[in-house]
């Protein structure tokens, strides 16, 4: 039977989701179940910064095919206020570019931290509810307002702004993407094909500040305000990702303004994926998985190491302008735990816990497993903030029976600016 090599995710972005239920079906009659979607390295499922950065450049009025912008208006009761249905052609200049910075804003922060990958089972792809909305909701270029409708009742019944009021934001872009030679180089004339896609982006909406403000009738200063501002997105999504330059129907690009409140809520009500670790998540079973396996040998030595050594490889990675996502795997923590003179059975029992954790064969973000921007040490009594280039020079010692924490002043010292001895 020769169904069974057939390549399901190659197969969905080539000829689409609903040809892909009729192999599907084909299969499954002919006795042979689809061969379960595998897990895939990081260069074939993440999109990197310069396919973010490529299609961020087109939240601008004269790169986009953006015509008409939609939205819906909600209260902190779940009440619906109003619909927004306008041509981005007709707005004044400065208004669409506006609203285009708040759905570009989508597509920015960190990817793996702000930016999250959403990843569909083929069983999803093929028949589920959820991809059936969004690939509807991209195939009709956003103009069905049954099915807008539809969308934005799912996303009000679930997500839990508190208080606040909002903004449901979805505009359709179609990118004639060009071809890149094979010496990295676009060339805007040679286009290979058109990729659709929509962004989301929900927007709190907040009472404007009073400010004192003149009034010309009156020719008096009186307090005014804005009634209503809208903020940036809170949270937001693409679909589908544009990996590899191309659609990748597999997969969205989720976006949360703070890295730890990824609203699993709305994630699961769209998406009905496994929700992801937020960064703080991620953070939380590291430094578990550390304090459990290293028990005593969890020092100040050993702490400081294991954070040089990944502040390192993240500085390594910026300079190198590398647009893939960094990534280590729990081996790679381990021999950095063995360098800094952890025991082979404590290695061997954080690599477990990690793995209980992440899951067996995970990449981890470095940038969401420490700061890499500062190096902090607590006591009951002060905070000490250093740069983490300079953490080398704090040590801790023993000193009649008291431990201390020790800096070297080579250097000029100073209290609040004032030199001294």
């Amino acid at each position: 039977m020769i169904y069974n090599t057939i390549h399901w995710q190659g197969a969905a972005q080539q000829i689409g989701a609903g040809a892909l239920l009729a192999v599907y079906t084909v299969v499954r009659n002919a006795g042979v179940e689809p061969e379960p979607r595998k897990f895939r390295n990081k260069s074939e499922v993440h999109m990197n910064q310069k396919e973010m950065n490529e299609l961020r450049r087109r939240f601008r009025p004269d790169k986009s095919a953006i015509s008409r912008i939609y939205g819906c208006y909600v209260n902190s009761s779940r009440e619906v206020v109003s619909y927004l249905d306008e041509s981005l052609g007709r707005m004044p200049q400065e208004e669409a570019e506006k609203y285009l910075g708040l759905l570009k804003k989508v597509l920015s922060g960190t990817l793996g931290k702000n930016l999250i990958d959403i990843v569909f089972s083929t069983q999803q792809v093929v028949d589920s509810d959820e991809h059936r909305m969004l690939m509807s909701l991209r195939d009709s270029g956003l103009k069905d307002s049954e099915l807008r409708n539809s969308f934005y009742q799912k996303v009000i019944d679930t997500l839990d702004m508190g208080d606040s009021n909002y903004l449901i934001l979805l505009a359709h872009d179609a990118y004639d993407v060009p071809h890149r030679g094979g010496d990295g180089e676009v060339q805007p004339d040679s286009s290979e094909q058109v990729f659709s896609y929509f962004v989301c982006c929900v927007c709190p909406v907040k009472n404007g500040k009073l400010e004192l403000g003149y009034c010309p009738g009156e020719n008096e200063f009186h307090n005014c305000a804005p009634s209503q501002i809208v903020a940036p997105p809170e949270l937001g999504f693409l679909f589908p990702a544009f990996d590899s330059r191309t659609a990748n129907i597999y997969n969205a690009l989720a976006y949360a303004r703070k890295a730890d409140e990824l609203h699993q809520e709305f994630l699961d009500a769209v998406f009905h994926t496994e929700p992801p670790m937020s960064a703080g998540e991620q953070r939380d079973a590291f430094q578990t998985a550390l304090s459990q396996a290293l028990d005593g040998a969890c020092n100040f030595a050993v702490i400081q190491g294991v954070h040089e050594q990944l502040t390192e490889r993240i500085e390594q990675h910026r300079q190198s302008k590398d647009p893939e996502p960094l990534t280590v795997t729990v081996k790679e923590v381990g021999d950095i735990l063995r360098s800094c003179g952890v025991n082979e059975a404590q290695t061997a029992a954080f690599c477990d816990s990690c793995g209980q954790q992440f899951g067996e064969g995970a990449a981890l973000s470095p940038a969401n497993l420490i700061d890499s921007r500062r190096f902090e040490i607590k006591t009951g009594d002060i905070t000490l903030s250093l740069p983490p280039d300079r953490s080398y020079l704090v040590e801790t010692q023993m000193i009649d029976g008291r431990k201390y924490l020790l800096i070297p002043t080579d250097g000029a010292l100073e209290i609040n600016g004032l030199p001294v001895d």
